[in-house]
């Protein structure tokens, strides 16, 4: 059973729980994609199209004037003085921090409940990642768990930096980390690569560290049609040096400064992403729109709950932070079963992200175990993203919403 797909047209006065009740017989279950690339190309087609054309026509593929014009609009977008086209966002996260200078010897304190990227980046740097756990209401680390790994830090670790996650679409405390920055003379990189348009007291992600890292895969809110990636940051010094490093340290052709590497944006990648930038804003509110109806409509169900135990937790947006959605995402008991469940109703959904990074193999040089990080584990037991993306209808979120109501029930 479901809400019939004319929801849109309701009156606003219609209450939630009149919204979830009014179910209608329906022959076939309806599916629901995770995401659906088709309904936004469908309505930029020509746009997109006509950008791509013109990249062709000036047969300058590798930057050029296309990208040096999105680095400016992004980096307006995003409150900061300069932005760094290159490859991808995890080439982003390394060039932020390489430009920063952090390098060997050096150790940066990040998120265990994070994409791999975020540790491999600080690897790749020749420096040594540092986890703190993570906070348990938005899942972003959490300032107290690295103020305690600041003083419980061997006596040959030199902690140079935090790499802070903006997990999910939401910014992490910035006033706590600026604290700390202060405090122990730190570096802070954003990794921004899920918070596009995400702001913290108002101030945009992208602009609120030393730099900032933003992926364009074509899952994110703002999404190229293949890899590509942007460092922001306001400091010249930093702005200098990673263009230098996207382009094999050269400042001038074939005078290698230093070693770097091959991570230079592509024209039509930024074409399309100039584009699909200036339809970010509505975008935007269309997710936190999506977001606040699977709210009333869980909590009409009678499933939204302060625990597992009770029910479902859903997200909980921080009154400082202007949250943008990139997943909508509830911590549930019996997650693995509820999943398969969806499953079977053709229902998408994913897990970010069912192993931290403290147990991954590939980092267990880093002498980390499982138990030590607790509000890690628990959230990887627990987290499921559900379909949320701008075109995403209104009768969708209500068969999602039934389905683990069924659930449950």
């Amino acid at each position: 059973m479901r809400i019939a797909s004319f929801l849109h047209t309701l009156e606003p006065s219609v209450s939630a729980a009149a919204l979830y009740h009014r179910r209608v017989p329906t022959k076939d279950a309806q599916s629901v994609s995770m995401l659906d690339f088709s309904r936004q190309f469908s309505t930029l087609r020509e746009e997109v199209l006509q950008a791509i054309e013109a990249v062709c026509v000036s047969q300058k593929f590798i930057l050029g004037p296309h990208v040096e014009s999105f680095e400016r609009a992004a980096a307006e977008a995003c409150g900061a003085e300069f932005g760094i086209g290159c490859a991808s966002g995890t080439d982003a996260l390394w060039l932020a921090m390489a430009a920063a200078g952090i390098g060997p010897g050096d150790s940066v304190i990040t998120t265990p409940f994070s994409f791999f990227a975020t540790a491999s980046s600080i690897l790749r740097c020749g420096a040594t990642p540092i986890f703190a756990d993570i906070d348990p209401v938005s899942f972003n680390l959490s300032p107290e768990a690295v103020q305690s790994a600041i003083q419980n830090a061997s006596a040959d670790s030199r902690i140079t930096a935090v790499l802070p996650v903006h997990l999910y679409g939401q910014c992490a405390d910035w006033d706590a980390f600026t604290t700390l920055q202060h405090e122990h003379n730190l570096i802070l990189i954003e990794d921004a690569a899920q918070a596009f348009g995400a702001t913290w007291n108002d101030i945009p992600a992208g602009s609120l560290g030393d730099a900032a890292a933003f992926s364009f895969y074509p899952t994110k809110n703002l999404s190229a049609f293949g890899d590509a990636g942007l460092v922001t940051t306001n400091r010249a010094d930093l702005e200098d040096r990673a263009r230098i490093l996207r382009a094999h340290g050269m400042r001038v052709r074939y005078v290698h400064e230093e070693i770097g590497w091959n991570s230079r944006l592509d024209s039509i990648q930024a074409a399309v992403l100039e584009v699909k930038l200036r339809y970010l804003p509505e975008w935007t509110q269309q997710r936190r729109d999506r977001a606040a109806l699977y709210d009333r409509l869980f909590t009409a169900a009678g499933l939204a709950a302060a625990s597992t135990t009770d029910g479902i937790i859903l997200p909980v947006t921080d009154p400082r932070a202007h949250h943008v959605f990139h997943q909508y995402v509830i911590r549930a008991p019996r997650r693995d079963a509820l999943r398969q469940h969806l499953t079977e109703r053709k229902i998408g959904s994913e897990i970010y992200y069912p192993i931290p990074l403290h147990e991954q193999t590939s980092l267990a040089s880093l002498g980390y175990k499982h138990g030590d990080f607790p509000v890690t584990e628990q959230a990887a037991t627990e987290v499921l993203a559900l379909p949320i993306y701008p075109e995403i209808r209104e009768d969708e979120i209500q068969t999602v919403v039934e389905a683990i109501s069924d659930f449950y029930a």
